[in-house]
C-alpha cells in the first residue's frame, strides 16, 4: 500500500508521540537497567542456559508451600513434587541452590538420604521407582537473589513486600525443581505471610485462611507452567478489576489488578487498555490460552520493566504513570501469554521465539489500533546494527536488543516474505500445534514451511542461525538514453549474500508513481525499470527490510 505524503499536523504529532513512547519503553522492556553484574552472572551459567540436556525425570505437578518471615528475611518451604521417570537411574536430581537447611527428604512417603552437588539435590534410589512417584523436600533459610532477582525482600511506604523473578534458570534459588523451560507441570502454591498483606501466585485463588497473625493464600493452575514463570508477590495491595469478552468464544476473561494504595488511581487509567490489547491479540493469534485462570497484573519492585509470569504479570512500580506511557510494555507482557507461556521454548537458545514474537506484537497492536504508519514507525524504532552474535543461541546476549528487536524484525520480514494471509495463518497454526507445550526454532520453521508450502532454509539461515548484523545495501540509479537502471550492491560482512524481496517506488517526470517488487539473491544486482521517464526511486518505502540502504547519488551530492 502506498502511504500518502500529505500528512496532517495531527497525524505527525501522533506518530512522533508513538515513536517517542516506543523508544522509551524499549529501554525498560528490554532490560537496559539490568544489574551491573547480570551479564557476568549469565556468563558463569552459559553452559546451563545453552544446554539441551534432558533430565531423567518429567515433573507433572508441583505442590509448593512457602512461609515468609519478613523480619528475618527468610522462608520456610515444603515442596511436594510429582514426577514420572524417563529412564532407569540410580538417583533423582533436582535443581536447588545449596544455601538452605534441608529439614526433610522423602521419596514416595518414605524418608531418604540426599546429597548436594553443583546446586543440585540428589536423592539415591534404592528400589525400582513406580511409573508415577513423588518426592517431598522441606527446607528453610535466606534465599540468595540471583540473576534478575530470583527472590527479593524489601519495604515500600513502610510496608514489607516480596517478589520473585526467576528467568532464566533461577527458580531453583527458592524451590527445588527441574529448572528447564521445556519441563512444564501443573502447580499448587500456598503462601503464608503477615495478616493484612495480600499474597499472589499463578492461576486462580482457591482459598484464604487467617490464623492468629498470619494469612495463607492458596492458588492452583491446571495449565502446564515452566518453572521460570512461577511467581510470588506479597505486599500491601489494593485489588480492582475489569473484564474482557472474547470476540471468538464470547467467554468472559476476568482481569485482576494488584497495586499499592498510592498507585491505585494511576493504575486504573493505565490498565484500562487491557481489554483492547486482548481483543487485538485474540483476533490475530487465537483465543487467550488461560481463560479459566483469568489474567492479573501485580505491581512489583523490579525497576527494569515487567515480567510475564504466567497469568500474573509483574510490572515495575515506576511504570505505573497514570498517563498510559507504558502501553507497549503492557501489550508485550500480554503477548507473552501466547508466545513464551502457552508456547514455550525448548531451551534458552530459542529465546527469540519468546521475545521477538512479543516485541513484534507491540508493533501489531499499534497497527491494529492506529494504522499502518504506526507499524512502520514502531519497526523503524527497532533498527540497530545487531553485530553481537546470531539470533539463535545468543548466550549472554539473551536479554539484549538483538533478541527483542532483531527478533521482531525477523517476524516482520517473514510476514513480507509470505504475505499477510500465510504469515498469520502460520502464527495461528503454530499456536494451536504447540499450545501448553514447548517448541524450538526448527519446529517453527517446519510449521511455516508446511503452511506456506515452500522451503525457508535460506530465510532462517541468514536471519536466525548463521547471519549476524543486517543487510548493508548501496544503490545507484541512472537514467541514460531513456534506460532507467538501478544498480545494487550488498556490502555487509555478517553474512555473505542475503536473499530477499525489495520493493521499489519509481517516480516519473510527470509525477506518476509505479511500484515494483524484485527478488535479490546476489552481491551485485542490475535492474532495468520499465518507463523511459523515471527520474527517481525509493527503496523499501514501507520499511519491510532490516537494512542500511545508502543512495550513492545522494552521497555524491
Amino acid at each position: 500500500m502506498k502511504v500518502k505524503k500529505n500528512k496532517s499536523l495531527l497525524g505527525i504529532l501522533v506518530a512522533v508521540l508513538i515513536v517517542a513512547a516506543t523508544l522509551f519503553v524499549i529501554l525498560v522492556s528490554i532490560n537496559y537497567f539490568l544489574p551491573d553484574n547480570f551479564f557476568s552472572r549469565l556468563s558463569n551459567i552459559r553452559e546451563k542456559i545453552s544446554s539441551a540436556e534432558l533430565s531423567n525425570i518429567n515433573v507433572v505437578h508441583y505442590d509448593l508451600s512457602i512461609e515468609i518471615d519478613n523480619e528475618e528475611r527468610k522462608i520456610s518451604g515444603l515442596a511436594k513434587i510429582y514426577f514420572n521417570s524417563l529412564e532407569k537411574s540410580e538417583e533423582i536430581q533436582l535443581d536447588f541452590y545449596d544455601n538452605f537447611l534441608i529439614t526433610a527428604t522423602e521419596l514416595n512417603g518414605e524418608s531418604v538420604e540426599y546429597k548436594y552437588d553443583d546446586n543440585k539435590i540428589i536423592i539415591p534410589i534404592a528400589d525400582t521407582l513406580q511409573d508415577s512417584s513423588f518426592v517431598t523436600i522441606g527446607y528453610e533459610g535466606k534465599p540468595v537473589s540471583f540473576g534478575l532477582g530470583s527472590f527479593n525482600f524489601g519495604d515500600y511506604k513502610q510496608e514489607p513486600y516480596v517478589y520473585t523473578l526467576s528467568q532464566p534458570v533461577f527458580a531453583s534459588a527458592w524451590f527445588p525443581c527441574n529448572d528447564v523451560p521445556y519441563d512444564k507441570a501443573t502447580l499448587e502454591m500456598s503462601i503464608t505471610n503477615d495478616s493484612g498483606l495480600v499474597s499472589i501466585s499463578n492461576g486462580r485463588l482457591t482459598g484464604v485462611l487467617t490464623q492468629d497473625s498470619a494469612t495463607t493464600y492458596r492458588y492452583k493452575t491446571e495449565y502446564p507452567i515452566s518453572t521460570y514463570l512461577i511467581a510470588i508477590y506479597s505486599g500491601d495491595y489494593e485489588l480492582f478489576g475489569d473484564e474482557f469478552v472474547s470476540p471468538k468464544s464470547k467467554d468472559t476473561l476476568e482481569l485482576r489488578y494488584y497495586v499499592t494504595p498510592d498507585k491505585l488511581e494511576a493504575a486504573k487509567i493505565d490498565f484500562s487498555v487491557h481489554p483492547k490489547i486482548f481483543e487485538v491479540f485474540t483476533n490475530l493469534f487465537g483465543e487467550y490460552p488461560f481463560m479459566d485462570d483469568g489474567y492479573s497484573v501485580a505491581q512489583f519492585w523490579w525497576n527494569a520493566g515487567a515480567m510475564e509470569h504466567q497469568t500474573i504479570t509483574g510490572i515495575g512500580a515506576n511504570f505505573i504513570s497514570g498517563r498510559k506511557f507504558y502501553t507497549n510494555l503492557l501489550a508485550h507482557e500480554v503477548a507473552h501469554h501466547w508466545w513464551g507461556n502457552a508456547v514455550g521454548p525448548k531451551t534458552w537458545k530459542d529465546i527469540w521465539l519468546n521475545e521477538g514474537f512479543a516485541t513484534y506484537s507491540e508493533a501489531l497492536y499499534w497497527e491494529a489500533t492506529t494504522g499502518k504508519r504506526s507499524l512502520q514507525s514502531t519497526m523503524n524504532s527497532f533498527r540497530r546494527t545487531f553485530d553481537e552474535t546470531t539470533l539463535y543461541d545468543p548466550g549472554v546476549y539473551m536479554f539484549s536488543r538483538l533478541i527483542y528487536e532483531k527478533g521482531a524484525w525477523v517476524m516482520h520480514m517473514l510476514r513480507r516474505e509470505l504475505g499477510d494471509e500465510l504469515f498469520f495463518s502460520c502464527l495461528r497454526n503454530y499456536f494451536e500445534m504447540y499450545k501448553y507445550e514447548s517448541a524450538d526454532t526448527e519446529d517453527f520453521k517446519e510449521l511455516c514451511e508446511k503452511v506456506a508450502l515452500r522451503d525457508l532454509d535460506s530465510f532462517f539461515d541468514q536471519w536466525v542461525y548463521d547471519g549476524t548484523g543486517i543487510i548493508e545495501l548501496q544503490y545507484n540509479f541512472k537514467n541514460e538514453s531513456n534506460l532507467a537502471t538501478l544498480y545494487l550492491e550488498q556490502g555487509q560482512s555478517g553474512y555473505d549474500i542475503y536473499n530477499f524481496f525489495i520493493d521499489v517506488e519509481a517516480t516519473s517526470s510527470g509525477g506518476k508513481i509505479d511500484n515494483y517488487e524484485f527478488r535479490i539473491g546476489s552481491r551485485d544486482t542490475t535492474i532495468i525499470l520499465n518507463g523511459a521517464d523515471v527520474i527517481s526511486v525509493e527503496l523499501d518505502p514501507e520499511s519491510w527490510l532490516l537494512a542500511d540502504i545508502v543512495d550513492l547519488n545522494k552521497r555524491k551530492e
